[in-house]
């Protein structure tokens, strides 16, 4: 390839811009990992704080105890994903990417739950090892996968201010 100056520019070998862009995606995965790690410790904590702690405030009501913690948990995963694992991807406008993330986060919410009923309702799994498996690690595991792909795309599309921004001059 050749520049209007005649001279040659490098461009990267195929292998090379692979291997950058698998690099990207694995940060990528692991800041996801991070920010949903400490997201999980808040939804698996209050969840059974609601159901089995001081109290049992939840403890008859187990899919209110799991919509309650996995609520609180979107709140932490938002702040995370938004401004660390997909900062290079906001958009600009927070109301439409906002919707989207609660949207999201309702169908992964959805996912955990619908595992929860089944295990509970349809299987008559009750005790708190069954509750938590089900929602927990089953649940879990099938919504956050569900949420890393719509977040890539369908939530955060768009580009950064800061990345977008001309370059300061000093």
């Amino acid at each position: 390839m050749t520049s209007d100056l005649g001279r040659r520019t490098a461009v990267p070998p195929r292998d090379e811009t692979r291997r950058v862009r698998l690099a990207a995606r694995v940060r990528e995965l692991a800041k996801f990992g991070s920010v949903g790690a400490v997201a999980y410790v808040v939804d698996l904590g209050l969840f059974n704080l609601l159901s089995f702690g001081p109290g049992e405030v939840l403890g008859h009501k187990p899919l209110t105890a799991k919509i309650v913690s996995v609520a609180v948990a979107t709140l932490v995963a938002w702040i995370g994903n938004r401004y660390w694992t997909f900062a290079d991807r906001r958009s600009p406008s927070r109301g439409r990417e906002l919707a989207a993330f609660v949207v999201v986060n309702l169908g992964g919410m959805l996912i955990a739950v619908g595992c929860l009923a089944i295990s509970t309702y349809a299987l008559g799994l009750t005790s708190p090892l069954a509750k938590n498996v089900s929602a927990n690690v089953v649940g879990l595991a099938l919504g956050t996968a569900f949420r890393y792909l719509a977040y890539r795309s369908f939530v955060f599309t768009g580009t950064s201010p800061e990345r977008t921004a001309p370059p300061r001059t000093l």
